[in-house]
């Protein structure tokens, strides 16, 4: 059977809380006591850290799983999960942040993020060492960002390298927010602006990926100044700034009047808010790991989840047995100490002694309350050591040593849900897996991809596979499910076939709601089990990230048969040592505008780069034949558009079209007025992120020199290049520019060699037409006017000249040869 795409909507079931009884004790405590046989002198270097809030937070790295941050009276920072005693964390004073208070906290890639008496400062802990931001203006107090674990891929590196500082409560109309792309070491002004390119940038192909350091942003703000639609739409204060990776937006927090919505960056989303959830207090929002677009907002007296990116935002109920007891967390009068999350998982302590846990499935997302026990303490905080074990830590002071100890209780879910007094329904299903788990794929434009699942249900069940992307907008997919055989145990084995492309390319969706095709996005997708018990504490989600954007594995190659080499007109040995040619002032232009350079330029040829150039004859229009390349393997010939420059200002040809003769129905670009508005981009400029079409109505320039060279070459044309008469090298860049064939930059410099040509006259060619055409009149003059002559009088005296002259000269010829 087909399974239809699940929207957002569907994403919308309430979370409810089951309160159940059990009277076997939860966890058994035990306390971690390193480094404290010897009594040596220890001390605290610089200024103690402490949390602004009188509640705790526990925050992991998502990548590093042994790299934690505990935020309370004392701060902690380890490396090793808690297992050993720690100095409570400090900062130098060399730093001279004043109050050591920490409002806010975030690991970026390989570095902690806080904010000290609002300023960002970041602690490298691998290598001890501490840095001020750069480039933050005004006070913020919140820092937001993400971190990509799937693979090296640059796009999953820039996510975890992005960060956004603000100060929480500011006016939006007034608000100062800025960004990072160097994991938070240089921070730029961002302006935000609805349906705008988002402001990670688009990497080239072959560009390396940007590690975390001051001199590596690379991020240029697209306006400074005020925001793009303020303060005319948007109204009340800042809640937040978050880069919400599953849906490829931006996403603004406004609070207004005890109420909160997203409003958002991009098309399609821009053009509505999120619908609106109350706002009572000061919530904390907390995104999940795997960029699946799950939100936690919560405070003492409230918890609200998120499963879109804040699109639809619902508050937890509480359910006992099939009864919903309370329609929000809030009635049930219990005050919530602090809330730990991993990928699927969600744990709730309270001051109450109540611990909550349930799972973050999709159509399942019911909480379980356990026994009550003696857990609490106002230094109490949790974290998810793995699937299933869940740990309950408490700094413990230390009367001689300054180093804290930590007193652990672990939880093992999955040992407590098995009580038959919890009630819980066994797990519907015995397997679920599929190889795409935990990975990161890329579907570039016109692309697709395949996937597959396997499910095996329990006998005599028949759980529902559902097939979810979180950012519909942009990546559609079709699965189909079918029988795939049995187990050993007779069991039926489902198999799933996932098929993903470009929403956009389905034909499906209404172009209101698709994503803009020109912008690069990401979407998460996601393999569950509609109405997933409780008890299926192992059986996670499928889950893998994918890219729609470049495909690094791209390259484009000059299809090169007939070689300069091969033909025997130059030496490929020759080539090789050294070898360098001149190019004649009057034939090149160092900056590229067609006028005449003031000296010769001598070019060294880069044979490694370029091999034998290819032989093309001069009087004979050409274009190169491009190659589309993946993986070491060729796909197919390109007929997208492109364009070619000489690097060297070489400016001997022109091309076969026009303007007019091409059938552009606007002014179309050229390399002149490219170089023009080039700016930080270089000489080759012309990319597909700029390039605007003379045949399409997007183009609004009128047609006012219809006589210009039409300079594309491929698309829709038979464009062609047309050498002058020139015999020598030509070493051309080539950049594909049609912005619908791929989101790569595909880029290439290759070399021709043109022939043939006869060398230019020395004189003028009015000249040389002048004297010919004289000679040839007087040829023919002679011809008619000597034989006339020779009839007359005077003729035969002439003639009888010429024999008497010729007569003596042989005598004389004669008598010399004689006295020889």
């Amino acid at each position: 059977m087909l399974l239809l795409l699940m929207v957002a909507a569907a994403a919308a079931a309430t979370l409810r809380l089951c309160p159940l009884a059990r009277a076997q004790p939860l966890c058994r405590t035990h306390t971690v006591r390193t480094g404290k046989v010897f009594h040596t002198r220890q001390r605290i270097q610089g200024d103690r850290l402490y949390f602004s809030s009188m509640t705790t937070r526990l925050i992991k790295h998502p990548c590093k799983k042994n790299v934690a941050l505990y935020l309370g009276r004392q701060v902690f920072l380890t490396t090793d999960n808690f297992e050993s005693s720690l100095l409570p964390f400090s900062i130098p004073t060399s730093m001279q942040v004043g109050t050591p208070k920490v409002t806010s906290a975030h690991f970026a890639g390989p570095v902690l993020l806080l904010v000290l008496n609002q300023k960002v400062y970041i602690y490298d802990y691998e290598v001890n060492s501490w840095n001020a931001s750069v480039g933050i203006k005004h006070p913020v107090s919140h820092l937001s960002g993400d971190n990509c674990c799937y693979s090296g891929h640059p796009s999953c590196t820039d996510i975890s390298n992005s960060v956004f500082a603000y100060l929480h409560g500011d006016q939006v109309s007034e608000a100062n927010i800025y960004f990072s792309d160097s994991c938070g070491y240089t921070f730029q002004k961002f302006a935000y602006e609805r349906q705008t390119r988002h402001p990670i940038p688009v990497r080239a192909q072959g560009a390396e990926t940007p590690e975390c350091g001051l001199e590596q942003s690379g991020f240029v703000p697209r306006d400074q100044g005020p925001f793009g639609v303020l303060p005319a739409e948007l109204a009340g204060s800042l809640g937040g700034v978050f880069y919400f990776h599953s849906l490829s937006q931006v996403g603004l927090l406004l609070i207004d009047q005890g109420k909160a919505m997203f409003c958002y960056s991009d098309h399609p989303v821009n053009h509505s808010f999120g619908l609106p959830f109350d706002y009572n207090g000061t919530l904390d929002i907390l995104i999940t790991p795997g960029q699946k677009g799950i939100l936690i907002f919560w405070f003492e007296k409230s918890l609200l989840v998120s499963w879109n990116a804040g699109q639809l935002v619902d508050p937890v109920e509480v359910k006992e047995g099939r009864q919903i007891v309370y329609s929000s967390l809030s009635e049930a009068k219990v005050t919530i100490h602090t809330v730990a999350a991993n990928e699927n998982e969600l744990a709730v302590l309270t001051q109450e002694n109540h611990l909550y846990y349930g799972n973050l499935g999709v159509l399942s997302r019911s909480l379980v309350k356990f026994a009550d026990q003696n857990i609490w303490s106002q230094e109490a905080a949790l974290m998810f050591t793995n699937v299933g074990m869940l740990e309950i830590l408490t700094p413990l002071p230390d009367s001689v040593f300054l180093a804290f100890d930590f007193q652990k209780c672990p939880v093992n879910i999955q040992a407590i849900l098995m009580d038959p007094k919890l009630q819980v329904d066994v797990c519907k299903v015995e397997l679920l897996q599929g190889e795409f788990e935990n990975k990161m794929y890329t579907i570039d434009m016109n692309s697709a991809l395949e996937l597959t699942a396997l499910m095996i249900p329990r006998p005599g069940m028949s759980p529902v596979p559902l097939v979810m992307v979180s950012n519909p907008h942009s990546l559609g997919l079709q699965a189909v499910i079918y029988e795939d055989g049995y187990t050993y145990d007779g069991n039926t084995k489902h198999r799933l076939n996932i098929s993903l492309m470009q929403q956009h390319h389905w034909g499906r969706a209404d172009p209101n709601f698709t994503s803009s095709i020109r912008r690069p996005t990401m979407s998460t997708i996601t393999v569950d089990i509609a109405n997933k018990e409780i008890s299926c504490v192992d059986l996670k989600p499928l889950t893998a990230l994918v890219s729609v954007g470049c495909d690094l594995e791209k390259k484009i190659v000059i299809q090169n048969e007939i070689t300069a080499c091969y033909n025997g007109i130059l030496d490929p040995v020759a080539l090789q040592d050294n070898y360098s040619y001149v190019i004649e002032r009057d034939a090149y232009d160092p900056n590229f505008r067609g006028q005449k350079a003031t000296r010769d330029l001598v070019v060294h040829y880069h044979y490694e780069q370029l091999g034998c150039p290819h032989l093309v004859y001069y009087d004979t229009p050409w274009k190169p034949v491009v190659e589309l390349w993946r993986g070491g393997k060729f796909k197919e010939v390109v007929e997208a558009e492109y364009v070619l420059l000489e690097v060297n200002g070489l400016f001997t040809y022109t091309y076969s079209l026009t303007a007019g003769t091409a059938f552009c129905t606007a002014q179309p670009q050229n390399w002149t007025t490219i170089l023009e508005h080039a700016g930080d981009k270089g000489l080759f400029a012309w990319d597909r992120e700029n390039y605007v079409s003379c045949h399409t109505d997007d183009n609004k320039a009128p047609l006012r020199w219809p006589d210009v060279p039409y300079q594309i070459l491929g698309g829709p044309t038979d464009n062609k290049v047309v050498f002058d008469q020139r015999n020598g090298m030509y070493i051309f860049f080539l950049s594909i520019v049609d912005p619908h064939y791929s989101y790569c930059r595909l880029e290439t410099s290759f070399s021709v060699y043109v022939y043939g040509a006869f060398p230019m006259s020395v004189i003028p060619q009015e000249s040389t037409v002048f004297l010919l055409t004289g000679a040839i009149l007087l040829t023919v003059w002679l011809a008619y006017f000597l034989p006339k002559l020779l009839s007359t009088e005077k003729g035969l005296r002439l003639k009888g000249f010429w024999v008497r002259l010729y007569g003596r000269c042989r005598q004389s010829c004669a008598c010399w040869q004689g006295r020889r």
